[in-house]
């Protein structure tokens, strides 16, 4: 029986003046970003690597970041509806039934991760520093950033949990009247969990280049594939799967943290500023 219920329905522009609106997802996708180079700012302070790099390193992680996710919700998720709308990927509007600016509504966080692999390889080649530190410092803060998501996504009242009981139920007025866990919350505060672990972890017990990365990958995907069980489907698909969507691309990514995990704690010497470039 609800002992008590959060009726939740804000509304999700701060700032609408018409000709333009201030979301709230918008304000948390760029503190997401923000916060994520203050972060790694310092971390290029620490090894000495020039910070006008960051820069050039924004840039890169932004738009593997957004093109990846985009990417990653058209071809995993909404394949059907995009593989006969295939301007609409790349456009934020839509033609049919009628031409209307959407924006670019639905991004996947597994694509978003393969978007940022991608974004660091090419940034390592260009620049010079080594693959492995790069990922570290980048996997570093992508929890920190998935929480501004998350948070993001439970201001619009999106990826909501199934119906509960519980005495925290979070009541959705967009979606009905059916008191609901608050996914977007429980996966917001396990980022921010996992983020302060690492961050200790690795300034106070440095591991050889790619450890950390792998033990991130790993820690995120284990609870993605647990809060998933208590998520409504994000496709009507899903419908039925003994594991839905997200929970079978997050398999890989489980066993590739695992394999670097391995592979790197075997190896002998400790990252420090002499070895960041290549």
């Amino acid at each position: 029986m609800v002992i008590n219920t959060i009726i939740w329905d804000p509304n999700d522009a701060i700032i609408d003046l018409g000709f333009f609106a201030l979301r709230y997802y918008s304000l948390c996708f760029l503190l997401a970003f923000v916060s994520s180079y203050i972060v790694v700012k310092k971390q290029f302070i620490k090894y000495k690597l020039d910070v006008a790099l960051m820069d050039s390193l924004t840039i890169y992680v932004v738009l593997g970041t957004l093109i990846g996710a985009r990417l990653g919700h058209c071809l995993f998720y909404d394949f059907a509806y995009y593989s006969q709308h295939p301007l609409e990927i790349i456009l934020p509007f839509t033609f049919t039934p009628e031409f209307k600016i959407t924006g670019f509504q639905g991004l996947a966080s597994h694509g978003g991760g393969l978007g940022i692999m991608l974004s660091l390889i090419l940034f390592s080649r260009k620049f010079g520093i080594k693959l492995w530190f790069m990922l570290d410092q980048i996997a570093l803060v992508v929890p920190l950033a998935g929480a501004f998501i998350r948070l993001g996504n439970l201001m619009n009242s999106e990826i909501i949990g199934k119906p509960t009981d519980v005495s925290w139920a979070f009541v959705f007025l967009r979606d009905d009247n059916i008191p609901r866990h608050p996914a977007q919350l429980y996966e917001a505060i396990a980022y921010v969990l996992i983020f302060g672990f690492v961050y200790l972890m690795i300034n106070r017990f440095p591991k050889p280049s790619g450890f950390y990365f792998g033990m991130v990958i790993f820690l995120i995907f284990c609870f993605r594939i647990a809060v998933e069980f208590i998520k409504e489907d994000q496709s009507a698909f899903e419908a039925g799967m003994l594991l839905n969507m997200g929970q079978i691309l997050s398999i890989p990514f489980i066993l590739t943290g695992l394999w670097i995990m391995y592979l790197k704690n075997g190896k002998k010497g400790i990252v420090a500023s002499e070895e960041v470039r290549r």
